[in-house]
């Protein structure tokens, strides 16, 4: 029998851009699928463009009180899951036909997360950045190898959700969704979870990453570099003899490199969405 796979969407406010995501899911290869679908309070309309999908037996639709953040969506959305696997997926992003099926085949014993490489796309599904992510870590690698790489690296070198299934009790046994840094939320349930096992890297994007104006800013790459750094040094600090206080020190400068580059980058994606919107 194959594994049941839960694919899980917290959504918020993504009337724009939810039923194209579902539509993504809804088209998977994958046969044992479930989708659970929390909408977080959303004031757009994002619930009634649920509505459609409500007969389909493989989606189910919930609610989330509002408040408590992205978190407060994510874990409620995820907690409900009841498949082996699980594959977090925002209300605006969008994977491959063969995004699940590929992933599954990946997880051999002891592997508790795999990631492929991502697209980025802007609201009009226009490529910005093509093939993003994995860096040098694709195949199979150890748990405390992956954290290293991702340290070292000053980014997220995991990519958001969309690109990540792991194993739903490796992700429970961390704890679920993590607390702490607003921007890290994602990389840093990756590092709860890859203490328990290895990794498994997928070079080719096999889901895409929806960006626009509001969250490229010049403020947001700031803070992102200031909570990197914050977490490698806490990972220091945590996992004994997995990262060093060299590896700190490198992920360190490269965070505040990544930030220069993304205000450059936020320039000119800014540019290029006021053209397009003109």
């Amino acid at each position: 029998m194959r594994a049941k796979v839960s694919i899980v969407v917290p959504a918020y406010n993504n009337a724009d851009y939810i039923e194209e995501t579902m539509r993504s899911l809804l088209a998977q290869t994958y046969p044992e699928l479930e989708i659970v679908v929390s909408d977080h309070s959303s004031t757009d309309g994002t619930w009634d463009r649920l509505q459609q999908y409500a007969g389909d037996p493989r989606v189910r639709l919930l609610q989330t009180a509002a408040g408590g953040g992205a978190r407060a969506n994510w874990n409620r959305v995820t907690e409900a899951a009841t498949g082996e696997f699980v594959k977090l997926v925002c209300g605006d992003d969008l994977i491959t036909p063969d995004s699940v099926e590929r992933q599954v085949a990946a997880f051999e014993p002891g592997v508790v997360l795999v990631a492929s490489s991502r697209d980025i796309i802007d609201a009009n599904r226009r490529v910005v950045v093509r093939n993003r992510g994995i860096g040098r870590l694709t195949g199979r690698h150890p748990g405390s190898a992956a954290i290293r790489a991702t340290v070292r690296a000053g980014t997220n070198v995991f990519g958001e959700p969309a690109c990540v299934m792991m194993r739903r009790d490796s992700l429970a046994a961390a704890g679920n969704w993590a607390e702490g840094e607003q921007y890290l939320i994602d990389e840093a349930t990756y590092v709860s979870v890859l203490m328990q096992g290895d990794f498994v890297g997928i070079r080719e994007p096999l889901a895409a990453f929806r960006v626009n104006a509001g969250q490229w800013s010049v403020r947001l790459a700031g803070e992102q570099a200031h909570q990197a750094i914050r977490f490698h040094r806490r990972l220091e600090t945590t996992t004994t003899g997995i990262v060093r206080r060299s590896d700190v020190a490198l992920g360190n400068a490269r965070a505040r490199f990544n930030a220069v580059a993304r205000r450059l980058v936020y320039a000119w994606l800014g540019r290029r969405m006021s053209k397009a919107a003109s």
